[in-house]
């Protein structure tokens, strides 16, 4: 059943604090070579906030089963000849293929999709997971203060995105199974039952920004502090660095044609 909207169930407390994520932008961006320099005087810290973005988490148990060809590797020697005419031997690998099948049980604990779209997805990606053993109840008293983004994602679009997920991870799973040094032709059937789902809220430091007509941001996760952003290209750092790569490789190649 789906309700027009959902409450948040519980939130992760926010660990990290303002002080420490300034210095952590800074020194991120100060390591990021190919940033301008104005870029990385500035470091943006002055824009940094912080919110509560809404996550969806999913359960479910999965049975599957698989069936696949499974391949062993060996080695027969073969005759050739070389440029020169020369007979030589080598050791050429071969697949000695067999049938193969199995079966899988594994429940998906908390697997996390966001319900963000103010935060670039696959910055969220980089500095996930967010730590779901560590969730309280919701209180709205515990937000005062902070900027509490609704989930922009509804529920049906974010279960689809975990079941694929999850198929994905299944089809991993299966083929880790799988016995033998190779194998093709995989195939998984699988049955997912005892699904659930949470909505929650966790906690992000974000610097959002322009430079030169370009919108870029830096996240910070809030609990652990694993930072991920985007950041402008000097073209005249690249240059100078790519001559400087042209210049060793043409040292290197006049060094090996003298000797």
């Amino acid at each position: 059943e789906i309700k027009e909207s959902f409450r948040p169930e519980s939130l992760l407390p926010l660990k990290i604090s303002d002080s420490h994520v300034r210095d952590s932008i800074r020194q991120w961006y100060g390591s990021r070579w190919f940033s301008p320099n104005r870029l990385k005087k500035a470091a943006m810290t002055d824009t940094v906030k912080g919110l509560y973005i809404p996550y969806w988490t999913f359960d479910a148990q999965v049975h599957a089963d698989w069936t696949a060809m499974s391949g062993n590797y060996y080695y027969e020697t073969e005759t050739y000849r070389d440029a020169k005419g020369n007979l030589q031997t080598r050791q050429v690998q071969k697949v000695r293929w067999y049938p193969s099948s199995g079966s899988l049980d594994h429940f998906f604990d908390d697997e996390l999709v966001s319900a963000s779209r103010g935060v670039h997805p696959d910055l969220l990606r980089k500095v996930e997971p967010f730590p779901t053993q560590e969730l309280i109840p919701y209180n709205a008293s515990f937000l005062s203060g902070w900027v509490v983004e609704r989930y922009q994602i509804d529920l049906p679009s974010a279960a689809q995105a975990a079941r694929a997920a999850m198929d994905t991870k299944t089809t991993s799973l299966c083929a880790s199974r799988v016995p033998g040094d190779t194998h093709r032709d995989l195939n998984v059937r699988a049955a997912f039952s005892a699904q659930t789902f949470k909505h929650i809220l966790v906690p992000i430091w974000m610097v959002s920004y322009d430079f030169h007509g370009k919108s870029f941001q830096c996240v910070v996760n809030g609990y652990t502090g694993s930072i991920a952003g985007e950041y402008p290209k000097s073209w005249l750092k690249i240059a100078f660095a790519s001559l400087g790569v042209l210049a060793i490789v043409i040292l290197f190649l006049w060094g090996a044609s003298r000797q």
